[in-house]
């Protein structure tokens, strides 16, 4: 995707020095060691969309594509809303089937895209990334052509339990939205997301997807942007998707995006992947893996903050919160 024609520069202000130690569960750490234990390459700041924060670690840097890992979600979900905005989708209670071609009786056949939204289709699935038999290493395997495509895998997937009552943390989910995007806008995902998202925001920099040998973009996890480019979309849902006056994403949209709407959809800590959501912060995608860096976009009030990183462990992730 290149970047914008009208490339915005993040304005610069006073600089803000990172505190010296944090606490997490009653014990002091000091950031200097939780920074390089966690491989982290890349920590960004901005408050009331000015960088008041910047730090490059190991090969990071300001020009320097990273791996979004989860973090590409939050970018799927804000295009299915621009989608529908636009007429490509009549709207979000419409079976997903409708679009996307499914096996009958499988988990996708009949299941509004609403629910699929809000991670609840009722698909069985396995979110272990250390465990070579679960879903998510078949999903991925698929960027190789293993297995099939990743149209494959999420079209043969199966129903464990009634859509729209369980909230399981899943990255079919998003896979099969991208294919919803495709289908429904008869563009890929790259070329609908440089229109809608990477123009209009002003990216700065050429950004990525990872793609399967059919040439199906990794929706799910394989978003490549820098760190400066990942915080565009943070500012864009702090100002409840309006980017220097313009309505990008719709606000309704937006707030949908962040609101608990039923009690299967209570906020809590998922062990495959630390995701919150609540009154004053908002995570925007989340992603962890053992092998390659991740990055983590959130906000708290008038304050963006991006960190990529190697998360080696799932403890790294949970004292990141209370750093970040």
């Amino acid at each position: 995707m290149a970047p914008s024609a009208h490339p915005y520069l993040w304005p610069h202000g006073e600089a803000a020095s990172l505190p010296e130690s944090f606490d997490y569960n009653g014990t002091a750490r000091v950031t200097k060691e939780f920074l390089a234990r966690t491989d982290t390459s890349a920590l960004l700041v901005l408050v009331d969309g000015i960088i008041r924060h910047e730090s490059y670690f190991l090969t990071g840097g300001p020009d320097v594509q990273w791996l979004s890992m989860s973090v590409s979600k939050s970018f799927i979900s804000a295009l299915v809303g621009i989608a529908v905005d636009e007429g490509h989708i009549t709207g979000i209670d419409e079976p997903i089937s409708s679009y996307v071609p499914v096996r009958p009786g499988s988990a996708y056949d009949g299941v509004s895209i609403k629910n699929v939204l809000q991670m609840s289709s009722g698909a069985r699935w396995n979110e272990d990334y250390n465990d070579p038999a679960s879903d998510i290493y078949q999903l991925t395997a698929a960027t190789a052509g293993i297995g099939g495509t990743l149209d494959d895998v999420v079209a043969r997937m199966v129903r464990e339990s009634a859509p729209g009552t369980v909230c399981r943390y899943n990255s079919g989910e998003t896979q099969v939205l991208g294919a919803l995007l495709a289908r429904a806008t008869g563009r890929p995902v790259t070329d609908y997301m440089r229109e809608k998202l990477c123009e209009p925001l002003g990216m700065t920099s050429t950004g990525y997807w990872l793609v399967d040998p059919a040439g199906t973009e990794l929706a799910f996890g394989g978003l490549n942007l820098t760190a400066r480019d990942f915080a565009r979309l943070g500012e864009l849902y702090r100002n409840g998707g309006v980017w220097q006056g313009r309505q990008i994403v719709p606000a309704q949209w937006v707030r949908d995006s962040i609101t608990v709407t039923a009690p299967h959809l209570q906020p809590g800590p998922s062990r495959s992947a630390p995701s919150f959501v609540g009154p004053s912060t908002r995570t925007v995608g989340t992603g962890v893996d053992s092998v390659i860096s991740v990055a983590r976009c959130r906000y708290r009030g008038s304050t963006i903050r991006v960190r990529v990183s190697i998360s080696r462990t799932m403890a790294a992730w949970d004292s990141a919160e209370s750093l970040l």
